[in-house]
């Protein structure tokens, strides 16, 4: 019997250019990856900056803002991500295991 398949989950961070707090956010989601969803996760960045009208288009106003795409329901998190209990349960993750 074959071990059932673990969800994937699919996120896009919207940062600006090298800021200090979008270099945070994406090391803090690359941290909380690798920590919580280790080969079940796909990162797409989009730098708003040379992207705005992909930012207008999905509604962005503020940096930086991460997304989960998938698995539904799509969930938006404004900020650094520093916070990881309060991130893990505002994307739905508290009770994934590492």
């Amino acid at each position: 019997m074959s071990k059932p398949r673990a969800k994937s989950f699919k996120f896009r961070l919207y940062i600006a250019d090298r800021t200090p707090n979008s270099a945070l956010a994406m090391a803090n989601l690359t941290a909380l990856c690798r920590t919580y969803l280790p080969d079940r996760h796909e990162i797409e960045i989009v730098d708003v900056l040379r992207r705005p009208e992909r930012a207008m288009a999905d509604g962005i106003f503020m940096t930086p803002a991460l997304v989960k795409l998938a698995p539904a329901p799509i969930v938006r998190v404004i900020g650094t991500l520093s916070r990881t209990q309060a991130t893990l349960q505002a994307l739905g993750l508290e009770t994934v295991s590492a």
